[in-house]
């Protein structure tokens, strides 16, 4: 089982590599929702999203053997992007397996940090297989993007720095993809910080944590058609929600719009660039999602990998 232990020891390997990303507060938010915020900000990662502490924590635990036989891993595109760099910086290869309608952006910079990109159907194969095949035929170590103790230490990192800068909280909202960054964030706040609140947000399309917490077993849904693509899980990780259904108060929904509207929020009043599963906890704040709203609340801003055009897009429509 993951310990606090472990997020620590994460936290040591990605000294001086990951970037201690800010904190961001806003008195219009604060006013606007009737709490004191504290928006920790991962679209300034590495990568422009928290999947980089993930996955070089990872990389940078195997052996000299693994390096030389190269990485794999499957993503939509953060962890793509992720791997890709930590492998780089690890002097070894990398393969990533992406959905044909991956942001075309993520796929760029994928291909940029010197990866190979091999494509899927998203909506009709199955990425894990279809990754655990190719890894096996090319004898490549597969990185998942979230059922991994390693990767799962790594992302707990950013509740780790969080809380190291703001003390105590009444709650943490943290988007939930695979479930990765809440099951390390809250491994890593619920010890921290006894009597926190987590509470994690995804899309109304893609709910299968939301049922899987209700139903006390994972639960599988059709892969969401969402504009949170970080976002567009069927299932819940295993491990992720091993730990998740312990520690997790609830998991809240919003809507496209309402991510669209957090985004807007986001460009207009804190100057930053969030692409929509980093906007998603942030709208569940100024959705009013929460219930009691505790005086202190933490929000995980996750990432900010869009483009130019698709940025344009959502919010011109907005």
């Amino acid at each position: 089982m993951l310990s606090l232990t472990d997020v620590r020891a994460a936290a040591e390997r990605l000294k001086g590599v990951a970037h201690r990303t800010p904190v961001l507060t806003s008195r219009t938010l604060d006013e606007r929702v009737g709490a004191e915020v504290f928006l920790k900000a991962e679209n300034f990662q590495r990568i422009g999203a928290f999947k980089f502490r993930g996955a070089y924590n990872a990389i940078s635990r195997l052996t000299a053997e693994q390096l030389d036989a190269g990485v794999a891993a499957y993503s939509s595109g953060n962890h793509a992007q992720a791997v890709a760099l930590a492998a780089q910086l690890a002097g070894t290869t990398a393969v990533i397996l992406m959905p044909e309608d991956a942001p075309p952006t993520k796929v760029a910079a994928t291909r940029g940090y010197g990866a190979e990109v091999v494509t899927y159907d998203r909506y009709t194969q199955d990425r894990a297989a279809l990754a655990q095949e190719l890894a096996t035929e090319r004898g490549h170590t597969l990185i998942p993007p979230y059922d991994n103790y390693d990767v799962i230490a790594g992302q707990g990192t950013v509740a780790l720095e969080l809380l190291e800068e703001v003390g105590h909280l009444g709650a943490l909202l943290v988007p939930v993809g695979g479930g990765g960054l809440m099951a390390g964030c809250a491994t890593a706040a619920t010890l921290m910080c006894p009597g926190i609140r987590m509470i994690g947000v995804e899309p109304a399309a893609g709910d299968d944590h939301a049922r899987s917490l209700a139903a006390g077993e994972r639960v599988e849904i059709a892969v969401p058609r969402t504009i949170a693509d970080g976002q567009a899980i069927s299932t819940p990780g295993e491990l992720t929600f091993a730990v998740n259904r312990r520690l997790v108060e609830s998991f809240e929904l919003v809507s496209d719009e309402e991510i669209v509207a957090a985004m807007a929020f986001a460009f207009e009043r804190l100057k930053i660039v969030l692409e929509p599963s980093g906007a998603s906890a942030l709208a569940a704040v100024l959705a009013g999602r929460i219930h009691g709203m505790p005086e202190r609340v933490g929000v995980v801003l996750s990432g900010g990998n869009v483009g130019l055009e698709r940025f344009r897009e959502l919010l011109g429509n907005s």
